[in-house]
């Protein structure tokens, strides 16, 4: 049987990593992965999360099953994160939610979902987007449609195009997945008036937003980051939600995520809570409790809580001061319009005006690594490493 099967290629960026990590060369730049790091390129466990770990070592008396919605004290204190507590109470009867394997198990359980509720839906996803979405939504049999929305001149936001496209193209019942911020691949946010914007051309239209919020909290703050998704909620009478812990609590490994939605009316909620299990069940069964487990213990220490938010504050001052640094060294003749966007965009990515041929020519004659569309992970360059990765870049451009 399994000598019917073919190779499949290499996902493209393990295989990035694996030519980064072949490189001999001890000033290379590795600017692929999609990971926080430090000065010295390390990826640390946050301070607020040893601590939690330290204290559930002690405290956790078993290891039998939680639930195939997962842990009940994560979900609360996540949404209350993210939404406020104030909203949190007050739509709390109209949302379902689900703990899901990372946020790519958000978005699967989320695109199943739709699936049971109108199968015929279309989602609409921004050009570019996250790599991952594509095959994660399609796998489940949706149909996908572009939407423009990066604009590779300017290196901002097609906000109107994007608008005419939807307004064209797609139908009542579709859904509209939108990053809540810190853009991947292009860290190109709406500002608060397009949020505003597309909190009631949304609903004019009979479009269902499914809100990715993968980095929320590494962009301007928690508030900035998440007031699109609030605005929205106040708007539509539908709305469907992914969450990460990877990137703001650096709990990668541990796959933790949330999956929620917004209904109508309480009894939909209670519909949707049921099919969230049942969906879970048939994919993995039950989520890993690990991390959720010290999500919820961090949130609900006023203690842990103040340190992890410190810590958060510090990561994403960092990646500020890092976009501030190389904006400066590109702000030269010809490259005035890249250091702008740099310096305004958020979140660990920049999409940069590259072909494939000059990415390839910066790993080659550099050992800069990059994704060949032009990602690059503001959180891989240092302060010792930006002037060369300018020069570097500006000698390609």
């Amino acid at each position: 049987m399994f000598e019917a099967l073919t190779a499949k290629a290499p996902d493209a960026i393990m295989h990035l990593m694996a030519m980064c990590k072949a490189d001999a060369n001890p000033d290379k730049i590795d600017l692929g992965v999609g990971v926080y790091k430090t000065e010295d390129g390390a990826t640390p466990i946050m301070r607020a999360v040893k601590k939690a770990e330290q204290l559930w070592w002690r405290e956790e008396e078993t290891k039998t099953y939680v639930s195939t919605v997962g842990n009940a004290a994560f979900r609360s204190a996540m949404l209350e994160l993210i939404l406020g507590a104030d909203m949190a109470e007050k739509y709390g009867a109209r949302i379902a939610s689900s703990q899901a394997a990372g946020g790519s198990g958000a978005l699967r359980i989320g695109a199943e979902l739709i699936v049971a509720a109108n199968p015929n839906a279309a989602v609409w996803v921004s050009t570019p987007t996250w790599a991952n979405h594509i095959p994660l939504i399609s796998s489940a049999g949706l149909k996908i449609e572009t939407y423009p929305y990066y604009n590779r001149e300017t290196l901002g936001v097609d906000f109107s195009d994007m608008l005419d496209r939807l307004k064209s193209g797609a139908n009542p019942g579709d859904i509209v997945l939108l990053h809540g911020c810190c853009h991947n691949p292009t860290g190109a946010d709406f500002s608060r008036a397009e949020w505003d914007v597309l909190a009631k051309f949304l609903p004019e239209h009979g479009l269902i937003p499914f809100v990715d919020l993968a980095y929320f909290g590494l962009g301007r703050g928690m508030e900035d980051d998440t007031y699109g998704l609030r605005k929205l909620i106040e708007s539509v009478d539908e709305l469907m939600l992914a969450a990460s812990c990877s990137k703001n609590f650096a709990l990668y490994r541990e796959r933790v995520g949330l999956v929620a939605v917004l209904t109508k009316d309480a009894d939909s909620a209670i519909n949707a809570q049921s099919q969230f299990g049942a969906i879970q069940r048939k994919l993995i069964s039950m989520p890993p409790d690990h991390g959720a487990a010290l999500v919820a213990r961090i949130l609900g220490d006023p203690a842990l809580r103040a340190e992890w938010s410190a810590e958060l504050d510090e990561m994403r001052d960092r990646m500020r001061s890092l976009r501030a640094q190389l904006s400066d060294a590109l702000n030269v003749q010809g490259g005035e319009v890249m250091a702008a966007a740099v310096k305004d965009q958020n979140g660990m990515f920049s999409t940069l005006p590259l072909t494939k041929d000059q990415a390839v020519a910066l790993r080659e004659m550099h050992s800069v690594y990059l994704t060949d569309s032009g990602r690059v992970n503001i959180a891989g360059t240092t302060t010792s490493n930006i002037p060369r990765f300018a020069e570097a870049l500006l000698s390609v451009l």
